[in-house]
């Protein structure tokens, strides 16, 4: 491996001009929700929100291998999911915007090696958002190693892992709150197809999110997804995610018993366009079945329905338990700047109530980076 290279005794100040890099970005957000019944077979009312999202952050390169960096965005800083602010819903007319650090990160990287300490993007392959949201950015320890071959079956090979601090106790490691993830990334067949095996632990987590668990849990989900490059003109890739806990909660008196053998999950997408550049476009249709313990619902996306904590006074979405589809649509403009049009219909898998949760959502997004 080659060794860091010496710090020179002086930077001037184009170097260091350059060694700065700022970015931005800003979206705005039409919303509406209907059709959103609850287990008791009453509805919520429709509901319809302008949003917006706002990020920036910056990185500074210490030398051709690291450097640190991080990135401030809008949102409620109690929700790690959701970084949109909805107009009008300040609990004074008119009020100001909290602002949160999402990201903060010492960072290391070679050909064949990348890891970074601090709160920062995990090291994951993923082609959706069902498992693990964009917009949650974990605390700990990530390494990534790659190799590249040019043997016909094997193009390259990766593992990503990743030891993250979901809950400080106060006491030795071992008893603390965490994820520890393991993936192997392998692509073949002349880079069509992708395959990204995997293991996740979530050790003695909460039930709920935001300290408002009633009791704690363990998640040992093996993970087997691939991806294959079916078309190159237009450009079309078809993917699956499959999701098995293999943790048994047959005894577990807290766990409902409807809800204890509920461990399976399994996300079909299709994707055909690409955007890269003025004039671009894009259709994606995702497909999800998510058991209620396939996945940690407050680490997921937030986007598919309105089910959430608030009801317990935590900021968390619970989208697990339920199948759906989605709707996806893009245009790019340039590089930078893009319309999304997103299109959501949901029902709940097992309901404790006399009737099961549905949820119809649409969205239009107005996105550009700086």
């Amino acid at each position: 491996m080659k060794p860091l290279a010496q710090t020179p005794p002086a930077t001037s100040p184009a170097k260091a001009k350059q060694a700065l890099k700022f970015t931005s970005d800003f979206r705005f957000r039409l919303e509406h929700d209907w059709n959103s019944q609850r287990t008791d077979g009453s509805f919520r009312d429709d509901r319809s929100r302008l949003r917006y999202r706002f990020r920036f952050g910056l990185h500074y390169t210490l030398d051709e291998h690291s450097g640190f960096g991080g990135r401030l965005r809008s949102g409620n800083i109690n929700d790690q999911q959701g970084p949109h602010v909805t107009l009008g819903n300040n609990t004074a007319e008119f009020g100001l915007t909290q602002v949160g650090l999402e990201k903060l990160y010492y960072t290391y990287q070679n050909a064949w090696f990348t890891g970074w300490v601090g709160k920062n993007t995990m090291l994951l392959q993923k082609e959706n958002e069902l498992f693990w949201n964009d917009n949650v950015f974990p605390e700990g320890v990530a390494l990534r190693f790659k190799w590249q071959y040019k043997h016909p079956l094997l193009q390259s090979l990766q593992v990503n892992w990743g030891h993250y601090v979901i809950d400080s106790r106060g006491q030795t490691l071992d008893n603390d709150g965490y994820l520890e993830v393991l993936q192997v990334v392998l692509q073949t067949w002349n880079k069509r197809l992708l395959i990204y095996p995997g293991f996740y632990y979530f050790n003695n987590i909460g039930n709920l999110p935001d300290g408002k668990s009633s009791f704690h849990l363990s998640y040992a989900l093996c993970h087997l997804g691939a991806k294959v490059n079916v078309l190159n003109k237009p450009h079309l890739n078809v993917s699956a995610d499959y999701y098995h806990n293999l943790q048994d909660y047959s005894r577990h008196d807290s766990i409902p018993n409807v809800l204890q053998n509920q461990r399976q999950g399994l996300v079909v997408t299709a994707k055909l366009g690409k955007i890269k550049k003025k004039g671009d476009w894009a259709i994606h249709l995702y497909y999800a079945y998510l058991q209620k313990f396939s996945i940690v619902d407050y680490f997921a996306q937030n986007d598919w329905a309105r089910w959430d904590y608030s009801a317990i006074g935590a900021a968390g979405s619970r989208l697990s338990n339920f199948q759906g589809l989605e709707l996806r649509m893009i245009y790019a403009f340039n590089k930078k700047f893009n319309l999304n049009l997103r299109t959501y219909l949901v029902e709940q898998l097992v309901t404790r109530g006399e009737f099961r949760e549905t949820g119809s959502r649409i969205r239009l997004d107005l996105n550009i980076g700086f």
